[in-house]
């Protein structure tokens, strides 16, 4: 039996220890695609609430029955997305991460969910969320076992994807831990991609695939984007602002690589917004928030939906700042220049407007001035001849009206960041 509450090695720890190969049999290459999974799902960045960041492993029900990872949690958690507005504004899937099976499948080789934290299923609990108008995501691993130790689906894809099908089962996160060797990895998620498109039901596919390849060469984004709706490139999101810059940093560090290849149908995935937890000050929520608009990311809330501040509730449900993120010309935005500790952050919208992220880097003193001239925003386009700007974060104003010729000055608190709109006047 396993122990109350696991004791995890970080998930990024795999990076050095799970894929130092003995044999590297893929070779690397190839431009990022245009076109990708070809299922019909997340043509916009995909939006919901995933236990991990916030609740993480604990099995412990008997102790902490309100923070374990239960049919409880989940059921609590779809009845305040529906009726609490989470829904209203986009925020679709509920995803139970690691830790939620049994420890050994059942006798016909299948996953079954732990029987005293789950005990009336995942069909049960996936026919919920669905008579709410949300849908479920669930978690398992490409390779032996999860990384937490439960079974894992290497030999088990196609079985595995009918489990999920006939549980109703509406997005599948795919994780890379206990993979014996680089060609399992490439091959197992190529394998459940195509077993999960063989259900005939539609279903997300998430995965970790370049997270794992990125220590030992540069990942085939063309080929990584044929298989999956949304990946992880990087680190798993901790509560702080130090895992935030980092995050960042390696981002805008790879961005010529990754950012072509973002569009409807596959994202490039930062993990998980951690607002309304602990770690981060409300400009850092902001920050948060806004870059991931920017980023054209998956928008999966990590926190405790029924004890969330008012500051970061307003926060995540902004609906100015989901538009940016959920636009339908499905570019990424990037890093258009970092200066003397500030960062300009610009993507392309419909109809050729802009969203410009302007962050104050700077963890010392108070509030500071950054000017910047129109001209260089969007290209040189998105002012010219003229055009509104609007600042949605921090706080939702109309700067007015500018000339290409212009000037654009901010005040941006230490770690924070204004968020604008810049839209074409005819």
């Amino acid at each position: 039996m396993m122990a109350a509450r696991v004791k995890l090695v970080s998930r990024v720890l795999w990076l050095g220890c799970v894929l130092a190969f003995r044999c590297l049999v893929l070779v690397p290459g190839g431009l990022p695609g245009a076109w990708g999974l070809d299922n019909g799902l997340a043509m916009t960045p995909t939006m919901g609430w995933l236990h991990w960041e916030r609740f993480m492993c604990n099995v412990n029900c008997q102790e902490e029955p309100d923070s374990c990872i239960s049919e409880k949690l989940f059921l609590q958690i779809a009845e305040i997305m529906a009726s609490d507005g989470w829904k209203d504004v986009g925020y679709e899937y509920i995803c139970i991460d690691d830790c939620w099976m049994a420890p050994k499948r059942d006798s016909k080789g299948r996953l079954e969910a732990d029987p005293k934290r789950f005990p009336n299923g995942i069909r049960r609990l996936a026919d919920y969320v669905h008579s709410k108008g949300l849908k479920l995501g669930i978690y398992a691993d490409v390779g032996n076992k999860t990384c937490a130790g439960f079974p894992g689906s290497f030999g088990y894809y196609d079985i595995d994807a009918k489990t999920f099908a006939d549980w109703g089962v509406d997005l599948l996160k795919f994780d890379g831990c206990h993979c014996d060797s680089i060609q399992h990895l490439a091959e197992g998620y190529k394998q459940m991609s195509l077993a999960l498109n063989r259900t005939g039901r539609s279903i997300v596919y998430s995965c970790e695939w370049p997270l794992y390849m990125w220590p030992i060469f540069k990942p085939n984004y063309t080929e990584i984007r044929k298989y999956c709706n949304h990946w992880r490139n990087f680190a798993d999101i901790y509560d702080s602002w130090e895992s935030i810059k980092n995050t960042l940093d390696w981002t805008s560090s790879n961005q010529k690589i990754i950012v072509p290849v973002a569009g409807p149908g596959g994202w490039n995935d930062p993990d998980m917004l951690v607002i309304g937890n602990f770690g981060l000050s409300q400009d850092q929520q902001i920050t948060q928030m806004a870059l991931w608009a920017i980023m054209a990311a998956p928008l999966l809330m990590s926190n405790d939906l029924r004890h969330i501040s008012p500051e970061a509730k307003a926060l995540l449900q902004d609906k100015d700042v989901i538009a940016i993120n959920q636009d339908r010309l499905g570019k990424q935005g990037y890093r258009l220049r970092k200066e003397n500790s500030f960062e300009v952050w610009e993507r392309p919208l419909l109809n050729l407007a802009w969203a410009v992220a302007i962050v104050n880097l700077q963890e010392i003193g108070g509030p500071r001035s950054y000017i910047i001239s129109v001209t260089s925003l969007g290209r040189g386009l998105a002012c010219n001849p003229d055009c509104l700007i609007t600042e949605l974060l921090p706080e939702k104003r109309k700067l007015g009206f500018y000339e290409w010729t212009s000037s654009l000055k901010t005040q941006i608190n230490p770690t924070g960041t204004v968020l604008l709109r810049l839209e074409k006047t005819s």
